[in-house]
């Protein structure tokens, strides 16, 4: 139920006529389905914030992104390095301990609840999706379901953005990014093998190969994966092929 949910999000975001980019599209239609009241979403690296904050519904929620990321706590960054959805439900009773700078900024600008879900391909963070609620509560299990189909669909953009130039343009491809993450997780696993690096390297040599190459992500996946296609460790980028084992 929970990819038909996501395929449902995604397909809605391909036909939307409005020409305003993918992440604002998304975090707007999270907005509106869930009881919240600011949603943002940002990328993560190995190394945690990126610092770049993909969209957010108003400014209050893009200067938390930020402010996450200025500071180095928050539950952006928490939801990123344990892998798991950070729920806050009452920012007044807990926010300042968890966070001590975060949490009184936070409550300064309002916000009384965070949720924050990471967005993941396996084992390699790529992103956080926030929610901001001005009232304390914990979500429903309805609303929990949706916030992770929503997650799950941010993921999938994230994935489209790095296959395309730009950040807009949308349609099948979008979709079809649900199932090339297993594919992506895959080849990462084996470039790390390969190479003898980490998840989030092996993951940067397939990015780097794939934009030097004006190839698709999925492309190079799944050559690496099909084994046509091996990283070595000559230099930076370089590939060899061959023919299907």
């Amino acid at each position: 139920m929970r990819d038909q949910r996501v395929v449902e999000i995604l397909s809605g975001l391909a036909h939307d006529g409005e020409q305003v980019l993918l992440p604002a599209r998304l975090c707007m239609a999270c907005l509106s389905a869930l009881p919240v009241s600011g949603v943002g979403a940002s990328l993560m690296t190995a190394a945690g914030p990126s610092g770049i904050v993909l969209a957010a519904t108003d400014e209050r929620a893009r200067q938390l992104e930020e402010l996450q990321f200025a500071l180095g706590e928050g539950p952006c960054v928490e939801a990123s390095g344990s892998g798991w959805p950070v729920l806050e439900p009452d920012l007044v009773a807990t926010g300042s301990p968890r966070w001590p700078r975060f949490g009184a900024a936070v409550l300064d600008a309002g916000v009384r609840a965070v949720f924050a879900f990471p967005l993941r391909v396996g084992a390699i963070r790529v992103g956080v999706l926030d929610l901001y609620r001005d009232t304390p509560g914990l979500l429903t299990n309805r609303d929990l379901a949706e916030a992770l189909a929503f997650a799950d669909a941010a993921t999938a953009v994230v994935l489209h953005m790095q296959d395309h130039d730009g950040y807009d343009g949308a349609g099948p491809a979008l979709i079809g990014s649900i199932d090339s993450r297993a594919e992506v997780h895959q080849a990462t696993g084996m470039v790390a093998i390969q190479l003898g690096v980490s998840l989030a390297e092996a993951l940067l040599k397939l990015r780097t190969h794939a934009y030097a190459t004006s190839r698709t992500m999925s492309a190079i996946a799944a050559d690496v994966v099909n084994r046509r296609m091996w990283f070595d460790g000559d230099e930076v980028g370089t590939t060899r092929r061959r023919g299907p084992l």
